[in-house]
């Protein structure tokens, strides 16, 4: 009998011939063995197709296709996975030599449906703050790159929401933690997953239009518009009081 594949990393890629081979290898380079490594991109025009398939022999899937958008990419990756514990490495991000091997002890050791894995972006991140979603939806190190979730519980959530172009993970999270209750935990801040491309897509985001979608999936899972209308105001306000600081400090 064969044996289960434990991993599925699944990498979103376009255009981005400078950054995916470094994921690419990083992934290659594990300590821990037991996956399969997809890959979906939408239809690249600058080389990456090219180099990707460098390593065909070593992905156990590999599909070019014009697509939506990120999450539609995700989306068309978890449904060709064949692994107990899906894991998203977006092109850019990097995975550390034993990052699987310590996701597999914590799946191993504790009852958890989820896990978020501690990253280094210009600091460490590795805190998982559930207790504050009501108020603030980044309460995880981060989606690419930290976020592992076991196959039937990502079944049982449904996929990514397409029609957000942002915050589509903050929607998904949403739901896995209040709606569906899901456990999880995140590893120490020495247990550290990946490196976090700090100019990735989400850098290139305006302030106003990545808080935009925030509200829709506010609303989307039914939190009050009155509440959001407060929430935005004080965001708004925290914003002038973090520049006022650095300009008078």
């Amino acid at each position: 009998m064969n044996k289960k594949i434990r991993f599925s990393i699944i990498t979103v890629v376009k255009n981005d011939v400078k950054n995916i081979e470094n994921t690419i290898k990083s992934v290659l380079n594990q300590s821990f063995k037991n996956y399969e490594y997809i890959i979906i991109d939408g239809k690249s025009n600058d080389g990456t197709v090219k180099l990707v398939k460098k390593y065909k022999s070593k992905i156990f899937k590999f599909i070019s296709e014009k697509d939506k958008n990120l999450w539609d990419g995700i989306n068309k990756g978890i449904k060709k996975s064949k692994g107990e514990i899906i894991f998203i490495l977006n092109s850019g991000d990097f995975l550390l030599r034993h990052s699987l091997k310590t996701a597999n002890k914590y799946f191993t050791k504790f009852n958890i449906d989820f896990l978020f894995g501690a990253i280094k972006k210009n600091k460490v991140y590795y805190q998982y703050e559930p207790e504050k979603i009501f108020y603030r939806l980044n309460i995880y190190p981060s989606h690419s790159g930290s976020f592992f979730i076991r196959s039937n519980k990502q079944k049982e959530l449904g996929l990514y929401d397409t029609n957000l172009d942002y915050c589509s993970d903050y929607d998904l999270f949403y739901r896995m933690i209040i709606k569906k209750k899901m456990k999880g935990m995140s590893t120490k801040k020495n247990e550290i997953i990946s490196k976090f491309n700090m100019y990735g897509m989400s850098s290139k985001v305006s302030f106003l239009k990545f808080y935009y979608y925030e509200m829709k999936v506010r609303f989307k899972n039914g939190q009050n518009i009155i509440y959001l209308v407060l929430l935005f105001f004080l965001k708004i306000l925290n914003l002038f009081r973090n520049k006022a600081i650095r300009i008078f400090s």
